[in-house]
């Protein structure tokens, strides 16, 4: 399991249904929502661009060199250390088993403190508006974030000190996340509207496409400009190579993504190839179930994009069907051999082959030694994909060829019972609204920040 460096606060009812994609087409003209975000601030920008009249040929006089910097900064007063940046990035290289180059520290380093210069922003900006997050509810989510760990809060301190980091570093994260969502909601959010005619629209929108193709995307958005394009194409490649050999796609854009959609881990739920830039649009379609492509040129920046998963609008999936299983496992004593698990799994495989309806399941596992667990209620699209089409190719009573290996031993699982899936149904308007509502107040809030940033005084040191 890989772990989870913070937990997810959004705005409004959090969902993921087929509505996703047709709402990331709702907000002018089609556009991602993100990439509606970064539109808007790129446009801002280039205006300022031009504005400040630069030449196109530059000459530069002396030497600026951004690395030379210590990871520390004082913003508006308020102190980073090199202690906080150390903590928070150990977080991100636990999240990655441990895999991460020096080289690749170095680049996590810097961002680590952009990202943590910009969670300072937004606690003072909730300060100075007099919200204040209680000690009580970091405590509360702190508890969340040690359950999906299986620990308690005590046993889940000792493992983060383990691994180089602190309690204190995920409580000023989760602080962070909880103060700018307060403030979103009483700054940002009342002031946000959508009519009932956008709401029939996305429902119109959503049943003309039934049938048609939708994937649930990841994404890590970077923004860049013409003069540091070679660099940030550099980094996404890093961002690959790492997510490739093993690293979490979602603690990565948690850390780097630039899209309204990091605090998720870039999941943009399910969307259309219509609902998508058509740069990305044309790379998911190419990509199978797993994969990850990039870096992909966008207005604005560069994507990386990651393909979670595929279905049919508005359409049962098979993959839905919920199964109910009985689980045969047999380990192998430390020292075994290939060779000697091998000749086990084989003999296993031949036994559980005569197999003929789950009553047999107990009996077979007492002759066998094999624990026997029963599973009900699992859905299909949960299990590995490499499981997936092969039991839905199995009959009730039937059981799958042997996997595993020598560390996890080797598992045969017996299909007991199959509920079909039915029709998946449109969201209803409440809900289409509340989403709509929480894509725009995540547009309005990266340009939020982007002028905190820019009315900072910051001292690095």
């Amino acid at each position: 399991m890989q772990p989870v460096v913070s937990p997810s606060y959004r705005l409004g009812q959090s969902f993921r249904t087929s509505v996703r994609a047709l709402l990331l087409s709702s907000i002018l003209l089609g556009s991602s929502v993100n990439h509606v975000a970064a539109q808007t601030v790129g446009d801002d920008d280039k205006v300022a661009t031009q504005q400040l009249n630069l030449p196109k040929d530059v000459t530069i006089f002396g030497k600026s060199d951004p690395n030379v910097r210590k990871a520390t900064a004082i913003v508006n007063g308020r102190i980073i250390t090199g202690t906080d940046v150390d903590q928070r990035l150990a977080l991100i290289i636990t999240a990655n088993g441990g895999k991460v180059s020096a080289e690749e520290k170095e680049r996590l380093r810097v961002q680590v403190l952009r990202n943590l210069i910009d969670e300072t922003l937004q606690i003072q900006e909730a300060a100075a508006h007099d919200i204040k997050v209680d000690k009580a509810e970091i405590d509360q989510s702190y508890e969340r974030v040690a359950a999906n760990f299986r620990q308690s809060p005590a046993q889940f301190d000792q493992y983060l000190r383990t691994q180089g980091s602190a309690p204190a570093s995920i409580r000023r994260q989760i602080e962070g996340e909880l103060a700018w969502s307060r403030l979103l909601r009483r700054n940002i959010q009342p002031f946000v509207n959508v009519s009932a005619d956008e709401v029939k629209s996305v429902v119109d929108r959503m049943n003309a496409a039934k049938g048609s193709d939708e994937y649930r995307i990841g994404e890590i958005y970077l923004s860049a400009t013409p003069e540091n394009q070679a660099q940030i194409v550099a980094n996404a490649r890093n961002i690959i190579e790492q997510i490739k050999q093993g690293g979490s796609f979602a603690a990565y854009a948690r850390q780097f993504s630039e899209a309204s959609t990091a605090a998720v881990g870039g999941d943009l739920g399910w969307v259309r190839p219509g609902q998508l830039p058509d740069e990305l649009a044309k790379a998911a379609t190419e990509m199978q179930v797993g994969q990850i492509a990039g870096p992909i040129p966008v207005p604005g920046g560069v994507s990386l994009i990651y393909v979670m998963d595929k279905r049919k609008v508005l359409t049962a999936d098979p993959r839905d069907a919920l199964l109910s299983l009985k689980q045969l496992s047999i380990s192998f004593p430390a020292g075994t051999t290939k060779e000697q698990a091998s000749s086990r799994a084989a003999a296993f495989a031949a036994q559980t082959k005569s197999i003929k309806g789950c009553g047999q399941a107990n009996e077979l596992g007492g002759k066998v030694g094999a624990d026997v667990v029963d599973n009900d209620n699992v859905k299909v699209r949960d299990l590995p994909p490499q499981l997936q089409d092969i039991l839905l190719g199995l009959q009730v009573g039937q059981a799958t060829p042997p996997f595993g290996s020598i560390n996890d031993g080797v598992r045969v699982l017996v299909v007991c019972g199959r509920d079909e899936a039915s029709g998946a149904a449109a969201p209803n308007a409440e809900q289409i609204m509340a989403q709509l509502e929480e894509e725009r107040v995540n547009k309005r809030a990266r340009i939020y920040l982007r002028d905190l940033r820019r009315d900072a005084v910051i001292d690095y040191n």
